[in-house]
């Protein structure tokens, strides 16, 4: 082979080479590009929860949760977050039904929002509530859905939820008790769920949702103490009523599920003017990834509120 011959393989290869280490170096900015873009165009999934159609001032037939299946998938929505009242049966024939419908209308379900009551000095109705949740753990691990909303309950000292909305979530301790009695309760029945909870693979959301956790410090005080992979936070940006988005920012680091509320057509027990662009803005500088479920908590008809809510959910988390 001839000196100029060899050169010229050799700058070839060179060449080659650069090339290939060029083309890695733009496989992997593109990479991290494609890391950070959603393929849909936004950076959450918008999901509806069956809630929206139901608000507690209907009959559950008027919403049945196969019928607002149908109609999230026909408004767009990206999954369903089922709440568990609304549900019909616990009977495991009902939940695979269930199961059958959203996959032929192509709706994930990601969420069961459920009910709990620990703050009580009576330790049997603790257990009665532990033993719930237990249920609708294996439920959601029956339903296929990885994350259920739990609450911390309530003093029960103001009876009426209107009067307990109008007083802004705030109400008395139970005479003879402290909020630390409270808190100590709360923090014993979850810790009870966390082994049930990992072994179906379950992740419990406490959610900013009255009583103990009606304040972000209250919910961080529980999820710090429990200190467990299986406890997270369900964040719920219209369940604040003071210092909204700071404390919202506080929850946000822990969120595993989102629901935000609108208010077309006027609240039903309050409406909060909600800034959805900052909230993107706090979960985007949290690494949010997962699901935004709206809530529609308005007067609207839900057939042009739902997708209206949608569409600015999109907007805001794009």
């Amino acid at each position: 082979m001839t000196g100029s011959r060899r050169k010229f393989l050799k700058n070839v290869a060179f060449a080659g080479a650069a090339l290939s280490v060029a083309s890695c170096r733009e496989i992997a900015v593109n990479d991290e590009k494609r890391d950070n873009v959603h393929p849909r165009g936004y950076s959450n999934l918008i999901g509806v929860s069956t809630y929206s159609f139901w608000h507690f001032d209907r009959t559950r037939e008027d919403a049945t949760v196969e019928n607002c299946i149908e109609r999230s998938a026909r408004m767009g929505a990206d999954g369903v977050e089922i709440l568990k009242v609304q549900m019909s049966s616990e009977d495991n024939a009902y939940l695979q039904k269930l199961k059958r419908i959203a996959l032929h209308a192509g709706q994930p379900l990601m969420g069961l929002s459920t009910h709990q009551d620990f703050v009580s000095p009576d330790r049997e109705v603790r257990n009665r509530n532990i033993e719930r949740t237990r249920k609708q753990i294996d439920m959601a691990h029956r339903l296929g859905i990885p994350t259920i909303r739990i609450n911390t309950g309530r003093w029960g000292t103001i009876r009426s939820f209107d009067d307990l909305m109008a007083n802004k979530g705030i109400e008395p301790v139970l005479e003879g008790y402290t909020d630390e009695d409270g808190f100590g309760w709360v923090i014993d029945s979850i810790e009870q769920l966390l082994p049930m909870a990992e072994e179906y693979g379950v992740v419990l959301g406490l959610e900013n949702h009255w009583g103990l956790g009606r304040t972000a410090e209250g919910v961080m005080r529980i999820v710090n103490d429990i200190n467990s992979p299986w406890l997270q936070v369900t964040a719920d940006t219209g369940n604040f009523f003071e210092d909204k988005y700071e404390q919202f920012d506080m929850i946000a680091e822990k969120a595993v599920l989102v629901q935000a509320k609108t208010y077309y057509g006027g609240g039903n027990w309050y409406t909060l003017d909600l800034d959805y662009d900052k909230y993107a803005e706090i979960l985007r500088k949290h690494n949010y990834r997962g699901y935004i479920s709206l809530e529609f908590e308005g007067q609207e008809d839900p057939e042009t509120a739902v997708p209206k809510s949608l569409e600015m959910l999109r907007k805001a988390f794009g």
